[in-house]
């Protein structure tokens, strides 16, 4: 059984070597020993705890010492881990030192310490996490300067809308992803105290008669980990756990719409983007002719299960009965490490993507130009009703027309009847071949497109990492 794991086989998005360390159920273990270690410091620098204990308890909490499926299939007799690893930790430093064993959980319940160890194991990958995500909003970023004047087609409801540009795509994927990691970075992570009933009753009897009070050890202990001190026990309280949930989900949500958009985008009957190209990269078991998006389909597998385990963690937070709940507690833990994992997976597929990606004007411009002066029908109808007579409604009933018609004809044609028939349904003296020409220009009707994009990557400078030039925050 201790040569057995789960090693990513069905879940290839975060079968990775760096994922493993950081969420892994040796990962797990050494933020259990972590906060034991530095729960002892803080019993032996508050008074406590014998001089020099906390030394022998960090010693004896090196997770490489711990079998990791024993602890597991043990786990099954108090329903949770840090029962037989706290076992083993005690049967370590007794081997040590038995008189540092005061320093070893006093005053702590299992829930303190698998909470607050669950919150340091999503301090450390949420670091790792926004690493990625900065090279890919960086790399985002870059795109949506280089082709701030690139144009491509807009879609509305799978059909071709109007002229757009890939300048602002990428910037508003750049956007999604932004917003959500801000989000996830400005995030508290709480330490858990609370004890056996969330009372702090053996912490009350730890520190009578002393300068510290319970509150205080736990703030200590916030800040040995690196974790937010949090003003009460928070057992039954579960925000600090949705919340990481939806900022989680929320980022890996930004992931999929760009991988949703890199799937059809790079289909071969579209062509404008391709993802990076490796060696083995994108095979087909039968096909040898396939290049298969695999960075796109892996990103967006994550996105469709982030969701349903952020839905988890709320369903067990309404559920948290009583002052310690029978259940709902121990969904959680596996649904906070799926999301960790699919986030931090999908994040560092999303940064190879992004830094890779090929970009193809040229099939933008083409597809562009399948619907042509079609595209522009709003702009027509905005501009050239008035030209038309008084009464408007006549001009654009006129107007829409000539779209009804064109729109009788195959696709291929549409572009050029479309021009033909909205020169005979407007005089020339009204308006020249040369307006006509400017109006049907679809670099001309791209709206505030290079302003959006420049407005998006100036409110979130930290991501960004360029200067954009003329952003006006007004």
């Amino acid at each position: 059984m201790s040569g057995d794991g789960d090693f990513g086989l069905l879940s290839p998005v975060s079968a990775s070597p760096a994922v493993v360390a950081l969420t892994g159920d040796r990962a797990v273990i050494a933020a259990i020993l972590d906060v034991e270690a530095a729960w002892a410091s803080v019993l032996e620098e508050a008074g406590f705890a014998p001089s020099g204990s906390a030394a022998v308890v960090t010693e004896a909490a090196e997770s490489w010492a711990y079998d990791a499926a024993s602890i597991a299939e043990r786990a099954q007799g108090g329903a949770n881990p840090v029962i037989p690893l706290l076992a083993d930790l005690r049967g370590r430093v007794k081997g040590l030192d038995a008189s540092a064993l005061v320093g070893v959980h006093t005053s702590l319940t299992s829930q303190d310490v698998l909470d607050s160890a669950l919150m340091l194991l999503a301090h450390r990958v949420v670091s790792a996490l926004l690493a990625e995500v900065k090279g890919t909003t960086t790399a985002l970023a870059a795109l949506a300067e280089q082709h701030a004047d690139t144009l491509c087609v807009g879609r509305s409801l799978t059909q071709h809308a109007l002229p757009f540009t890939f300048g602002l795509k990428a910037a508003q994927w750049f956007h999604g992803v932004a917003a959500a990691a801000r989000r996830l970075e400005a995030l508290e992570l709480p330490v858990q105290f609370g004890g056996a009933g969330g009372t702090l009753a053996a912490g009350t009897v730890l520190t009578e008669g002393s300068s510290s009070s319970p509150f205080d050890l736990a703030d200590a202990l916030a800040g040995k980990l690196g974790l937010a001190p949090a003003p009460a026990p928070w057992h039954t309280n579960r925000l600090p756990v949705t919340a990481l949930g939806d900022s989680l989900a929320s980022l890996t949500d930004s992931f999929g719409k760009i991988a949703s958009d890199l799937l059809f985008l790079s289909r071969p009957e579209v062509a404008e983007l391709g993802e990076p190209l490796a060696p083995g990269r994108g095979v087909s078991s039968a096909m040898p002719q396939k290049q298969n998006p695999v960075f796109s389909v892996l990103i967006r597998s994550a996105a469709l299960q982030a969701p349903g385990l952020a839905a988890q963690l709320h369903l067990a937070a309404a559920n948290f009965n009583d002052e310690r709940p029978d259940g709902a507690w121990h969904s959680e833990w596996p649904a906070v490490r799926g999301l960790l994992r699919l986030a931090l997976g999908a994040a560092t597929q999303l940064r190879e993507l992004a830094e890779g990606l090929r970009v193809f004007p040229e099939a933008m411009r083409r597809n562009l130009e399948i619907s042509g002066s079609l595209l522009l029908s709003e702009a027509v109808a905005s501009s050239v009703a008035p030209l038309l007579g008084a009464d408007r409604g006549e001009a654009k009933a006129k107007l829409q027309a000539v779209v009804d018609e064109t729109l009788q004809a195959p696709a291929a044609e549409q572009a050029r009847i479309y021009t033909k028939l909205l020169r005979e349904a407007v005089p020339v003296s009204k308006l020249s071949d040369e307006e006509l020409q400017d109006l049907l220009d679809p670099a001309n009707y791209v709206g505030e497109a290079a302003g959006i994009s420049r407005r998006i990557l100036a409110a979130y400078p930290e991501f960004a990492h360029t200067n954009p030039k003329g952003a006006d925050r007004g």
